[in-house]
């Protein structure tokens, strides 16, 4: 895997993403699928709180501690959570382009503790991406609407 592919296949997670989110309102925002489970904007939120802590803190370091989770009360339609996914990728988009393909075997410290391949790292946070995108659009089932076909 060298660093084009892993921005080309995380564009393409994103544009998921992005596909996934704009199918719900702003007035379903506040859903929750479960008793005790997170609501929509939590869940968006919480793939930019995620990203922007793995990348920042966890890889690169530029934070001094794991970013608290985003106010709900900021960001309160799609379009508010939109940008703020826009400027956290935006941020990791120019992190991974001034990687070089010998950067992503190189042992890293995560800010957590633990040394990782960096690889390794940035695939868990596309996991992590993936795996809650899914939950969008599992929720967009249980509205009774069609979620995303990836």
């Amino acid at each position: 895997m060298n660093t084009s592919k892993i921005i080309q296949f995380w564009n393409q997670i994103r544009k998921g993403l992005i596909e996934t989110i704009e199918k719900f309102s702003d007035e379903e925002l506040n859903y929750v699928p479960f008793e005790g489970g997170y609501s929509v904007r939590q869940i968006m939120l919480h793939i930019a709180q995620e990203e922007y802590g793995e990348v920042q803190y966890g890889i690169t370091r530029k934070l001094d501690a794991f970013p608290p989770p985003y106010a709900q009360d900021s960001y309160p339609t799609i379009d508010s959570i939109m940008g703020l996914l826009a400027k956290v990728h935006d941020d990791t988009g120019k992190f991974l382009e001034n990687l070089t393909d010998q950067d992503l075997n190189k042992e890293t410290e995560a800010g957590w503790g633990g040394t990782y391949p960096l690889i390794d790292m940035i695939w868990h946070v596309m996991q992590h991406e993936i795996h809650h995108r899914g939950e969008l659009s599992l929720i967009l089932g249980l509205l009774g609407r069609e979620g995303l076909d990836a």
